[in-house]
Parts: structure tokens; sequence; C-alpha cells
């Protein structure tokens, strides 16, 4: 039984999906209303840069998505490669966005807007520079949470992903990462400051979640008639109604990703394919359960072993 899942924020690179630009016709077009949809030159920003434009979270977002939308529609219309086997979609937070969209519940040019505002919003509801999120590697979060627990008097960080059994996102005010990073190194527990520089799925998103609501709440949505699994429950849902509901939660909720990939396989699947840029859900899902089979699908040679798998 198959998954397919789409990646999240810190996927994105300068090039992505450059070799289906080149070679087909209908990249070359979702590129070219994507531009016109944005109002951002977000072709050019994608493939030469700078990245330091292609970092920032209201590109980031829309970039990511489009780079998996091509990817998948390649796959589906120029490969003939038939999805119904499929059991359930998924994606890591942005990658929500596009697993609803590639499913058919959201047009591609209602997916972008909304992620172009999700960005700005999400960007905004903290000071430029003030928030940090900080990965930290070898604990499991029931340990990290101890440890956030036993020091809520002398900083204020959130868990905002659970990725792997041994690898947790924090999400803070940059003073408050700074001084668990600090605590965490004395432990000898490897941690690792991330590249944005805003605190991404805890309370401070709260404004963001709020603005979003209005947007989210306005969105057209059809049924879905495969699965998607939330990263607020960890579970499946089909119906339009709650997913707004569990999109507008997510935004300062955390990423329940080591849930999600486990009630997937708890529920029979044994296969994951990965469709957009890099192979940070492959690594993540191979380290929760090494027995399962993870394609993940960045250029033609991997669709074409996905095929003939």
């Amino acid at each position: 039984m198959f998954s397919i899942v789409f990646p999240g924020q810190g996927s994105q690179k300068i090039g992505m999906v450059k070799e289906f630009y080149e070679k087909y016709d209908l990249t070359k077009q979702s590129f070219k209303n994507a531009d016109a949809i944005l109002n951002v030159p977000i072709t050019k920003i994608i493939f030469e840069g700078p990245e330091d434009q292609l970092n920032l979270t209201e590109n980031t977002q829309p970039a990511i998505f489009l780079a998996s939308y091509c990817i998948f529609e390649i796959i589906k219309k120029e490969f003939g490669y038939d999805f119904k086997k499929f059991k359930y979609f998924a994606g890591h937070s942005l990658g929500e966005y596009s697993a609803l969209a590639c499913a058919g519940s959201i047009s591609f040019e209602d997916t972008l807007k909304i992620l172009q505002k999700r960005g700005k919003l999400m960007q905004e509801a903290v000071p430029s520079g003030e928030g940090a999120m900080l990965a930290v590697l070898g604990i499991s979060s029931i340990e990290l949470d101890e440890i956030l627990n036993k020091n809520k008097d002398k900083y204020e960080c959130f868990i905002a992903n659970d990725n792997s059994r041994l690898q947790v996102v924090v999400s803070g005010l940059k003073k408050d990462i700074n001084l668990l990073s600090d605590d965490l190194y004395s432990k000898k527990i490897k941690n690792l400051k991330l590249n944005v520089s805003a605190p991404f799925h805890c309370k401070y998103m709260k404004k963001a979640s709020e603005k979003m609501a209005v947007f989210i709440n306005d969105l057209k949505m059809k049924e879905l008639d495969k699965p998607i699994i939330s990263n607020v429950t960890a579970k499946e849902t089909v119906s339009s109604k709650e997913i707004k509901s569990l999109l507008i939660s997510q935004i300062e909720k955390k990423v329940r990703w080591l849930e999600c990939v486990e009630y997937m396989v708890n529920n029979g699947v044994k296969n994951f394919v990965e469709i957009g840029p890099g192979k940070v859900l492959s690594g993540l899902i191979k380290r929760i359960n090494k027995d399962l089979n993870v394609n993940s699908i960045n250029n033609e040679e991997d669709i074409k072993l996905l095929i003939n798998d």
C-alpha cells in the first residue's frame, strides 16, 4: 500500500525542477502562470536567486508548492502514472497544501495565493530577527519536553515539529532559543539553529493564524476522494470543513510528523513516495522505520525508477 508525501519549508534550493522546466511545456506554463498569479518573478527567483529572496517565507512557500506540483503533474500527465493505488496524501506543514492541490481539493491558483499570504503573515507575526528555530538531534520529543518544562522559568520554547524519534524542532524567541541551545550543548545534546527568522508552529503564530482564518474559510475546496493525514491530529480526514479548521490550527500547532507516518504504517502503508525538492521527508521516514520502502522524486530518472519499481 502506498502514500504520497510532500515536503515543507527548508527543502527549497536554487535551480529546483529546472530539468523539468527545460524539457516540458507543461512545467513552463505552470511557472509562467505562477509569475502572473503571484505578481512576483518566482521563476527567476527559483532558478537564479538570490538565495535570500528564495528564502523569504512569502516566496519559499509558493515556490516549494510550485516545484512539487510540477513534478506531480509530469508524473501523472507525461508518464501516465496511476495514483489510484495510493491510500493517503500527506505533507509536512506547507506540504499539506501541496497534498490538497495534487489531490484535486484546491486549485493551483488558489494554492499559490493562499501560500503567499500564509508565508507573509507567518513572517510578520514576530518582528524580523526576533524569532528562531532549533533542530535538536539524538533525543525524543518526550525527553525534550521534560527539559523544556524543568527550565520554563529560564527560557520559553515550544516543540514545533516532532519529525522522528530522534529529531525534534523547537521554536521560540531568539534569546530563549540561544539559552536552550547552550543548555543542550552542556548536556552533550547536539542541536542546530535553522536558517529561519520566525518561530513557526507555536503560540507566536497566533496573529498569523487569526488572520489566515479569514482566507482559509473563504477558500474554495472540493471534498477529497483520498484521505489526507493532518499534521495537527495525525489522523485521516476527507471533510473540507474539518480540513479548513485544521489548516488554521496548523499554523500555531506542532507538526506531528512522526505520528502521521506511524498512523499510515499502522493502517497498512509500506511504500512512501516523496514528491518535491530534496529528500528531507524520505530521510525522516526511513529513520522512523527502516523497513519502509521510500522513493523521492526530484528528476526524470527518479520517475522512471518509480514506474519500474
